[in-house]
């Protein structure tokens, strides 16, 4: 008897396209100055899931610090993961200065919330070494 075969639930179909995109996302605060407490974490967190949403992206796992955040979304092909990161970090900042502007005058002044930069890894996926095996296999028959 042959094991049932289970879909993977990472695997997402397009009209066109079959994916399982991951990236990891680290923000930090404007000169990584440490302005998250738990309710602002919390908020922040509610704030970019809708952003993901917006994109038809999932917020995987979100976390973090009084200094930084981390994300894991599972994103689209369609979806420029830098268009992504803009939107994650406008919303949020414009949002939580909003709701929370005495705390965050505190530790951040001007309109700057954000660093500019962050950090992008993709993950999630097959070794090199075992998609170069998979290709190589599938080689048609002589």
């Amino acid at each position: 008897m042959s094991p049932r075969w289970e879909p993977n639930p990472n695997i997402r179909r397009g009209r066109t396209v079959v994916y399982t995109l991951h990236a990891h996302l680290v923000f930090t605060p404007k000169y990584r100055r440490g302005p998250f407490t738990d309710e602002i974490l919390t908020r922040c967190e509610e704030i970019m899931r809708a952003v993901c949403a917006d994109f038809e992206t999932e917020l995987v796992e979100f976390n973090g610090e009084r200094d930084h955040v981390h994300l894991l979304v599972h994103y689209p092909p369609k979806v420029a993961l830098s268009r992504l990161v803009g939107s994650l970090k406008g919303v949020s900042a414009r949002r939580l200065r909003q709701e929370f502007p005495g705390h965050i005058r505190k530790y951040l002044w001007a309109d700057h919330f954000w660093s500019p930069s962050y950090f992008a890894a993709s993950c999630g996926g097959a070794p090199l070494s075992i998609i170069k095996e998979y290709i190589e296999n599938q080689k048609r028959p002589s």
